[in-house]
């Protein structure tokens, strides 16, 4: 069936529509022919919805989608939903012209940290996964317009999400773990019905902190969690903020420093920061000054007339930004 479907579609053809429909064909193989088609460089949109694959490429389970997916250069609206996939591989990062990407009713873990460097992406939608966390690297998506996450099992989300104008619309419904949305999510269209319900403890064995009656979980990369009281950084913050401003302009060539020196999880983190401070941007590493504002304390209140319990988080990088941060400013 694969070959006789690949007859069927020529080069001309998709030149001329750049668009490829494997809809509803109860598919139990990938045509492994087109990845190998010149006129895939034209193809534009793939649609691989319902089928019965079990491979994508030869001996590769359709968990596993196959590293030539990265070939499809001009690939702008790819749409995975409804199968098996347990995760992307990063050649997903290569389709620089990709603006949408439909994954959802999965079984996808996590997100490649790639994935940022799809610059076109517009729409990326990952609802009814098992997502327990997102790479901090999405904030840098430059083009993201809309995320939807809804119907996961995320208990933090990126500090940086929302610091991007263009990101304007945010689904994170249904994640019940979720307590806590980064505030600079404030104003932009945000659905967050169904979270923050109760949970047991061993559930979730993350970093957290309380206020009140509310504990919001944070990333596993914050290592130390400020109060108004801490008024020294630690000595880590204070190298690693050093070393990111001394070396701001080179951070793409981070060879002078080796494992030795930093581990690399802290290399990693001058790449692309924990986050920056929701009051003066300052790039923070390994500790952060958070401060809620319960939503039902904001004008927001209203539009989800009690079907969440979360709250806004305000992340700073110090003493004076945590007293001086306002919400409504």
């Amino acid at each position: 069936m694969a070959s006789e479907l690949c007859k069927t579609i020529s080069v001309a053809r998709l030149e001329k529509h750049k668009n490829l429909f494997l809809n509803y064909r109860n598919l139990q193989h990938f045509p492994l022919e087109l990845l190998k088609d010149e006129g895939l460089q034209y193809l534009e949109r793939l649609y691989m919805k319902r089928n019965s694959l079990t491979t994508l490429v030869h001996d590769n389970a359709l968990e596993i989608v196959c590293p030539e997916i990265g070939r499809l250069r001009a690939l702008r609206h790819l749409r995975l939903a409804n199968n098996q996939l347990q995760f992307l591989p990063p050649e997903v990062g290569d389709l620089k012209e990709l603006q949408t990407l439909d994954i959802s009713t999965n079984r996808l873990l996590t997100l490649p940290e790639r994935l940022h460097l799809c610059l076109s992406l517009q729409y990326l939608t990952v609802d009814r996964n098992r997502l327990w966390c997102v790479p901090r690297h999405l904030c840098q998506l430059p083009s993201l317009n809309e995320l939807s996450m809804a119907g996961n099992r995320l208990a933090f989300l990126p500090l940086d999400l929302g610091r991007s104008r263009e990101l304007q619309y945010v689904y994170v419904d249904n994640n019940i773990h979720l307590k806590g949305l980064p505030s600079f999510l404030y104003n932009k269209v945000i659905g967050c019905s169904g979270c923050g319900a109760p949970i047991q403890v061993s559930e979730v064995k993350l970093l957290s902190f309380s206020s009140g009656q509310l504990t919001v979980f944070l990333p596993a990369e914050v290592k130390a969690i400020g109060t108004e009281k801490d008024h020294v950084l630690p000595l880590q913050e204070l190298a690693m903020r050093t070393l990111h401003h001394t070396y701001h302009a080179s951070l793409k060539d981070l060879d002078f420093l080796s494992p030795v020196s930093l581990p690399r999880s802290l290399l990693e983190l001058l790449h692309c920061p924990l986050g920056h401070c929701h009051r003066c941007s300052e790039p923070m590493f390994t500790i952060v000054y958070p401060k809620l504002f319960p939503l039902r304390e904001t004008p927001m209140a209203g539009l989800h007339q009690g079907r969440t319990t979360v709250s806004f988080v305000a992340y700073c990088c110090s003493t004076q930004c945590l007293q001086t941060f306002d919400l409504l400013s």
